[in-house]
């Protein structure tokens, strides 16, 4: 049987299809974790080890002159990502009441749930996309994403002055595994190919425990505006950072357009900004089912989005990197050795 094969024929499909049978077992069995236990259990809940190890792996494969390209790519992506959702939050803070939307079509809305959708990118699954692309460098841009995830860039986004300071060891934590990957990668070429045909194998363990964090129930919950929500966030964050991309960073946009979902660490982030300020309550529950909603969809729409544009920049032959960041064949050799 090919399932491999025809897995791989849906956009993303091994991201995708693990990420569904992920969400089917969480659905299906939400206690699936406890009663196995064991083995099992403690993989359906390890999302984090996993990506310590995915992380480091690819960390053994980046190639330290490639560095400024890495940061530039990173710190963009997440400069504009932060600065957007800023900008959607102060316009919906003039057009939305205070405790957002009651009833009707969109009810749910509210400034706390656009910023908490637009402000954080699944660095994971903008990870997987460039590494499932053979993006390296991109990837690597992973650490600086990572840098939104949680509430404290929120709270910095939505100007809640004096009650909450960034945490720089969350900051740390997430270089490092790739700090780790990238010092045996460099020391020693043995743990690039080690750990470097890791990198791939490791994004399907990944897609089903980040899967069975979420529900189908989260889609009904929310109802219309979490999809609507999710539709936004894609469309909207992914054109403007793939103009970034492009003319910024001179790539070819792709990494703009897979940067362009909800991580999942948002979902927590409503009730970590109500409890930090109670002005937030009576949104929190509502911004938290649109949130978790947002995952789940940009979690799928994102991947094939993606792959569309990578067709077409490959089509147009735009180019991944610029020319500069481009190493000819004994650059690469003595990389190797």
């Amino acid at each position: 049987m090919k399932i491999k094969k025809s897995i791989e024929k849906i956009p993303g499909g091994m991201m995708i299809v693990p990420l569904f049978l992920g969400v089917l077992i969480k659905t299906l069995f939400p206690n699936a974790s406890k009663f196995f236990g064991g083995f099992t259990g403690s993989y359906l809940t390890g999302t984090s080890v996993i990506l310590f190890v995915w992380f480091l792996s690819v960390g053994t494969t980046i190639d330290l002159r490639t560095s400024g390209y890495i940061a530039k790519k990173g710190l963009s992506l997440l400069i504009v990502k932060v600065f957007l959702a800023g900008v959607l939050g102060v316009i919906a803070s003039h057009l939305l009441p205070v405790n957002g939307i009651k009833a009707g079509v969109f009810s749910g809305l509210s400034v706390l749930a656009i910023i908490a959708s637009f402000n954080e990118t699944n660095g994971g699954l903008y990870a997987a996309l460039m590494t499932m692309l053979g993006r390296k460098e991109d990837a690597a841009g992973f650490p600086f994403i990572s840098i939104e995830s949680g509430p404290f860039m929120t709270m910095i986004t939505m100007g809640v002055a004096g009650i909450a300071s960034f945490p720089w060891p969350t900051l740390v934590s997430t270089l490092i595994p790739f700090a780790i990957g990238i010092v045996l990668g460099t020391l020693d070429k043995d743990f690039r190919k080690l750990f470097g045909v890791m990198v791939p194998a490791l994004i399907p363990f990944f897609a089903v425990t980040l899967g069975f964090t979420m529900n189908f129930g989260m889609i009904i919950k929310s109802g219309f505006m979490g999809i609507l929500m999710g539709v936004a966030v894609v469309a909207i964050s992914g054109s403007v950072l793939s103009l970034v991309d492009r003319f910024f960073t001179k790539s070819d946009g792709v990494a703009g357009w897979a940067a362009s979902s909800t991580a999942g660490a948002a979902v927590a982030v409503p009730f970590a900004i109500a409890q930090a300020n109670p002005k937030f309550l009576p949104t929190a529950s509502s911004a938290t089912a649109i949130v978790a909603t947002s995952v789940l969809v940009t979690a799928l729409i994102t991947p094939f989005v993606t792959m569309y544009f990578e067709k077409r920049a490959r089509a147009k032959g735009l180019p991944i990197k610029p020319a500069k960041y481009d190493f000819d064949k004994k650059d690469m050799a003595k990389l190797e050795n």
